[in-house]
């Protein structure tokens, strides 16, 4: 399958303004969905047309809220049917009143936190009058890329059998992911993290984890598309350590191995050129930090074969 082409410079505008999108249908989910573990219940989750929540279940009944990259919209579901707030030609101020609007229209009362977490400088939703990019094209082609994205990090997910996150969508930060776990608990974590409650990044980080991603851009730090790995915490020689594919480094600055998103793209075999990097930063920290591989591990999926025990 093709990997569709992604350029920060071109599609940056547009993946800002979807980050900013995305943190209003995500903050519906911190408002009415009980604490789960690692904050895993307010991610989004890929569909074949962008980015949804888990079901929403408010008083007046369960209802869902989506990003939708086909449409470029905000889009509301419930059993009554559909509404939606277009994204084109819009600030975030005018983006966030119409989602509160269509919200309202539909019988929900439901308060959403007026600033978005984890950019600084931060400006709340309401008070953001720019303009912002929308590129229908752009839209299209990051939903192309996430969907390539999730499919292969699904084949990585299924070699593990320790506790591992879903492969989901943090709207924070703005990145696919898909996080295992070594099964013992973590030093406490600095926090620090712009615009995001300690409370919140150290309940995340309670637990020793391998993780890994695909950071798009977004309305934050400059830089992207590229693939990530790291871990928390992250064992002695880490940073050294030999992984795949060639074009892989260790970025100081973030703490991570990065992987450009054009070095997969371009590659002769993009499946096995991002799978070697996950494999191998993965193996990178599990060694490292002395994980129980053997217990951990097993053969990847396959479509209709149940896993031998």
């Amino acid at each position: 399958m093709a990997w569709p082409e992604l350029d920060a410079e071109r599609d940056g505008g547009t993946i800002a303004t979807l980050h900013l999108a995305s943190q209003l249908v995500g903050k519906a989910a911190v408002a009415l969905l009980p604490w789960r573990n690692h904050g895993w219940h307010v991610t989004l989750h890929l569909h074949p047309r962008g980015l949804r929540t888990e079901p929403l279940h408010a008083p007046e009944g369960v209802f869902e809220l989506g990003l939708d990259l086909v449409d470029g919209t905000i889009a509301y579901e419930d059993a009554r049917g559909r509404r939606a707030v277009s994204l084109a030609g819009k600030t975030i101020a005018e983006v966030h009143a119409a989602t509160l609007t269509m919200l309202r229209d539909a019988g929900r009362e439901v308060r959403l936190h007026p600033a978005p977490n984890e950019i600084d400088p931060v400006i709340p939703f309401a008070e953001d009058r720019r303009p912002r990019d929308f590129d229908p094209d752009a839209a299209h082609r990051l939903l192309g890329v996430l969907l390539e994205s999730d499919r292969v990090f699904r084949l990585f997910r299924s070699s593990f059998l320790g506790k591992a996150s879903p492969v989901h969508f943090f709207w924070g930060s703005f990145d696919l992911a898909v996080t295992r776990f070594s099964g013992r608990r973590a030093p406490r974590h600095p926090g620090g993290v712009p615009h995001l409650p300690d409370a919140v990044t150290r309940e995340a980080y309670s637990h020793e984890v391998s993780s890994a991603g695909f950071w798009p851009g977004g309305a934050g730090a400059p830089g992207g598309p590229f693939f990530y790995s790291y871990a928390y915490p992250a064992p002695g020689g880490f940073a050294e350590a030999k992984v795949a594919p060639e074009e892989a480094r260790f970025d100081t600055g973030l703490g991570e191995f990065v992987l450009d998103y054009e070095a997969v793209r371009a590659a002769a075999e993009p499946d096995a050129a991002l799978l070697a990097f996950l494999r191998s930063t993965y193996a990178a920290a599990a060694e490292l930090a002395a994980w129980d591989r053997t217990a951990l591990e097993c053969d990847e999926g396959r479509p209709r074969r149940p896993r031998r025990v």
